[in-house]
């Protein structure tokens, strides 16, 4: 019995061994580098924590999945998911730390007034764009990959 079972956990591990190794091969040409990075913008649209969260595992993997040097990531923040970027994000270490990856992270304007906000209310590393919508369409008209989780 025990050796059934160590035979189905061996022929499991090649299956995804293989797997992983096809889906190298799967990558659009050109080839993620440096001089052709993948370029998303991320929505972040909503206050809830787990959200934040979710928004920054999808940066965070992706840019260990790509490395680096080869994709640029934008998150913009907006209406409710403006509060991520604050000083007093429940997100505040995580944000600091994607900075330091060299994550963008934009904040809207527009939010920021209507809650009555400046610049210096933000954490540090975080920009601010007139409008957090129309800069996720202009980067998408610039190549970039939309993605709204």
């Amino acid at each position: 019995m025990k050796t059934v079972h160590l035979f189905s956990a061996a022929l499991l591990a090649i299956f995804l061994a293989s797997s992983w190794a096809g889906m190298a091969e799967t990558l659009a040409n050109p080839k993620p580098d440096w001089d052709h990075p993948r370029k998303l913008v991320i929505q972040l649209d909503s206050s809830d924590v787990k959200k934040m969260n979710l928004v920054l595992n999808n940066a965070l993997n992706t840019q260990k999945f790509y490395g680096n040097d080869n994709v640029k990531i934008a998150i913009v923040a907006f209406g409710p998911g403006l509060h991520a970027v604050l000083k007093d994000s429940p997100v505040a270490p995580r944000i600091a730390s994607a900075v330091s990856m060299h994550i963008e992270f934009l904040a809207c304007h527009v939010t920021l007034e209507g809650l009555h906000k400046t610049a210096a209310d933000l954490l540090p590393g975080v920009t601010v764009t007139q409008a957090g919508v129309p800069t996720i369409v202009e980067r998408q008209l610039k190549g970039w990959i939309y993605i709204a989780p």
